[in-house]
This record gives structure tokens, C-alpha cells and sequence, in this order.
């Protein structure tokens, strides 16, 4: 079925709450449903429309996989309690490093997370609910960046042919597919959730695979962590579309107190984009690139150096991986 864009200027977003609403509540019927929450403004956004829909009959999780950002486990779930949404976190690092283990290719780490989410841990967690639908954060981006080859989002099953009824046990619902991001934030607002989750900073759904080129392991995956805390403490204050910090694969030949220091190499980008579709790279204050620079080689173990990119979207994409 093809997918026809909303556009932000056609979006009447009470109208599309109250549609959308409806349509949830009609497929899931009386029975339960259930979605996992990042934090991010689209899986937060599909939270509020599934229990707006559903009320208690919509199961909230957030998948401990190991690869999100320092803390978010405990503040995702702190925010929503706010907001009357239980939250239940789920452990499944042991899943997804598994399934990560010796893989080098972005499309093999992306169909890797994609079978560790749907069919081992959500395909488990439905099993235990007796759900029979997942609610899902796909915005129109995601599909069409998928249909056209040029990067896999992992959250894209039935554009790809996969039934995932038959491959995993659950029907999947979309509410946010014909959105893009600027248009999601819109109705996030309308929904009430706060501005620090509708105007927050993208987050990919991979989470830091998605900054680590190469094979992934849980100490690669910390230093990307670590680094990305100082990148968004010192770019906090930016205009800035999204900024993050990625790990390159190759070590290169530093030097410490005088002696030589085989490290580990940090490439930066931020970027300013309206949709994610184009970009450009920010044009940030060398001191603001110095800083980070002497933050990431001191408080960082094993980096060596630090670069900066200063590539379009195109030919560069915004995310590495």
C-alpha cells in the first residue's frame, strides 16, 4: 500500500489525534497492545496516541539493549510516570550484543537489531501479554529512505514484505507513517508531552550502533556513550538540528607525556536541517571545536584525536551507520 504524506502545512493535528486515536482503538478492539518507548519524540509521540486509544490496555516498555545514552532508562521512565504512563523496562543487553558479535557491515549490525528487537524480545514479551498488535513509531522518512536503498531503518518490516504476523506473532501499527519529523513534534506538542521530548534532538533507532563503525562490543559502545554526554553538553546551546559523536574503526598513532599513544580516533558532526532529508554541517566557533576536542582526548580513555565533518547531505548522510 503506498503511503501519501501529510505534509506540515495540511496537518490539522487535533484532527489527526482524534483519527488516529480512533483507528487504534478500533484494530486493537478489547484486547491488549503493546509498544517499546526511547524517549524519542516518535516512540513518545505513538506512547500518548496508544494510551489516549487504550488507556491501561496499552503496555509500555523501554528495551535495556545496552546501546542507549547514559542514564535514559531511568529518565524515560521517571518522565512518563510524571505523565501517568508506567513504563516497564525490559533487560535485553545480552540479546542485542549477541546478535552484534562480529559483525562489521552497517546493513548486517541494522537486520542484526532489527531480529533482536522484533523477533527475540518483542516476539517473548507478546507471548507473556497475550497481545496481538505492537505499536510502532515509523514516520515517513524511515520508509522512505529504506524503499529507496539508501540506508535500512530498522523499524521498516511491512514496506520490506515481512508479515509480521507470521514471522514474529503480532500485527504492527504505524500511526505516525505518513509524518515527518517536524510534523510528529507538532502533535507531540498537542498531546500535552513536554518540550523536552517534542523539540528533542533525533535520536537514531539503531541508538549508538549507529555511531560506531566497526564491529560493536560493549566497550566500543562506551566510549561512544562517554562521548556523546560531552558533545551534548557542549553543543547544548547550539540551534543545531542533531549533533553527535561517532567511533572510526582504525586506531591512529597519538602521543602522551612524550610518548608515543596508539588511540582511538572520535569524529564529531552537527548538523542543520529543517526534515533530515538535506543537511549541511553547522559552522560551530573553532574554540567550540577546540573544546570539545580537549574534553574528548582528557576525559575519554584511549582517544587520540578528534575530527570534525564538514560533509553535505548529500552525498553524506546524517548518521554514519
Amino acid at each position: 500500500m503506498e503511503i501519501k504524506e501529510i505534509k506540515l502545512e495540511e496537518l490539522d493535528s487535533e484532527k489527526f489525534i482524534e483519527a488516529k486515536t480512533k483507528e487504534i482503538g478500533s484494530t486493537v478492539g478489547d484486547g491488549l497492545a503493546i509498544n517499546a518507548l526511547s524517549g524519542g519524540v516518535d516512540s513518545s509521540t505513538v506512547t500518548m496516541l496508544g494510551h489516549k486509544a487504550l488507556g491501561d490496555r496499552l503496555k509500555t516498555y523501554f528495551i535495556e539493549n545496552g546501546l542507549m545514552r547514559e542514564g535514559e532508562p531511568q529518565r524515560v521512565v521517571s518522565l512518563f510516570e510524571k505523565l501517568g504512563v508506567r513504563v516497564e523496562i525490559v533487560d535485553a543487553r545480552k540479546n542485542f550484543f549477541e546478535a552484534l558479535k562480529d559483525l562489521t557491515d552497517p546493513e548486517e549490525k541494522r537486520e542484526a537489531i532489527t531480529r533482536a528487537f522484533y523477533r527475540d524480545v518483542f516476539s517473548r514479551i507478546v507471548k507473556e501479554s497475550g497481545a496481538k498488535h505492537l505499536l510502532h513509531g515509523t514516520i515517513y522518512t524511515d520508509v522512505e529512505e529504506t524503499v529507496a536503498g539508501i540506508k535500512r531503518q530498522h523499524n521498516i518490516l511491512a514496506q520490506l514484505g515481512i508479515d509480521t504476523q507470521k514471522e514474529y506473532g503480532y500485527g504492527v501499527l504505524e500511526p505516525l507513517v505518513e509524518l515527518r519529523k517536524p510534523a510528529v513534534r507538532r502533535v507531540a506538542k498537542a498531546l500535552g508531552l513536554p518540550e523536552e521530548i517534542y523539540n528533542r534532538m533525533p535520536f537514531p533507532g539503531p541508538a549508538l550502533v549507529a555511531r560506531v563503525i566497526g564491529e560493536v562490543t560493549p566497550e566500543r559502545i562506551e566510549t561512544v556513550r562517554k562521548t556523546t554526554k560531552i558533545v551534548e553538553e557542549e553543543l547544548s546551546n547550539t540551534v543545531a538540528f542533531q549533533y553527535f559523536a561517532i567511533l572510526h574503526p582504525d586506531k591512529v598513532t597519538g602521543m602522551r607525556d612524550g610518548k608515543r599513544d596508539y588511540g582511538l580516533q572520535i569524529e564529531v558532526r552537527c548538523w542543520d536541517s529543517k526534515d533530515a532529508v538535506t543537511g549541511s554541517p553547522t559552522e560551530l566557533p573553532y574554540e567550540t571545536l577546540s573544546r570539545l576536542a580537549e574534553r574528548i582526548t582528557s576525559e575519554v580513555p584511549g582517544v587520540v584525536s578528534v575530527t570534525y565533518n564538514i560533509t553535505k547531505k548529500p552525498p553524506s548522510t546524517i548518521e554514519a551507520v
